[in-house]
């Protein structure tokens, strides 16, 4: 009789345990990413050879750019040899602190693609692209659950968000607005300015992703090569 007690009490503990994963088997939420309110610290940090290699290749192509000092913002969020881009050749908005290999590939990207694409494919000229930025320090936008709470490349200063190109002419063509909703060259421009970025950055993300990217490519130097 005891012993019936005893696993009619226990039956439901152990239900319970299966149902709401005991032990080790579901992690504790994370903390959202937010950087130090105090301000970011300033890091002593040796310069990497794979930096000062990139410096060079900068003044090579005649970029204009200032080295900036390598800071930690505190929530995960760390910016480690990069530069500021000063003048590349044409306008580019909202460009903020970018690490020196990701400015390196991206400058390569409008010089060799989306130059010649704009002149081939849309008969013009490429003045400006318009950017919603690199370094943020916040989390995964629209990723999965697994993602939940990491650091985004952004936070590293490793990623740039590219939303539109204008012309010459006054024309600007957008993600959000002409990857369907343009005209028949001004959709194939997109999406051959999309594809050659996936062969110099690591992560080439845009509207066929996920909605979260409906307005922007996104390019990054971090993880795993993936391109959507």
């Amino acid at each position: 009789m005891v012993t019936r007690v005893l696993l009619t009490l226990s039956l439901p503990l152990l239900l319970a345990g299966c149902l709401f994963g005991g032990g080790n088997d579901r992690a504790p939420p994370r903390a959202p990413v937010r950087p130090d309110p105090r301000g970011p610290v300033t890091l002593d940090l040796p310069t990497s050879r794979e930096t000062q290699q990139c410096y060079a290749d900068l003044s090579r192509a005649q970029v204009r750019f200032s080295p900036l000092p390598d800071r930690d913002y505190g929530g995960g969020c760390q910016v480690i040899g990069a530069v500021q881009l000063i003048d590349v050749g044409i306008p580019v908005s909202g460009l903020k602190a970018m690490r020196c290999p990701l400015a390196r590939n991206f400058i390569a990207w409008m010089r060799h693609a989306a130059v010649p694409a704009a002149r081939e494919i849309l008969g013009g000229e490429l003045v400006r692209v318009e950017t919603y930025g690199t370094y943020a320090c916040r989390g995964i936008v629209g990723g999965s659950a697994a993602s939940a709470g990491r650091v985004s490349e952004h936070g590293l200063g490793n990623a740039v968000d590219v939303a539109a190109f204008v012309l010459r002419d006054g024309r600007k063509i957008s993600v959000l607005g002409d990857w369907s909703g343009g005209t028949a060259e001004e959709r194939e421009f997109l999406r051959v300015v999309h594809k050659s970025a996936c062969r110099r950055f690591t992560t080439v993300l845009g509207p066929e992703y996920n909605s979260a990217h409906a307005n922007h490519f996104h390019f990054d130097m971090g993880g795993k090569s993936f391109c959507r």
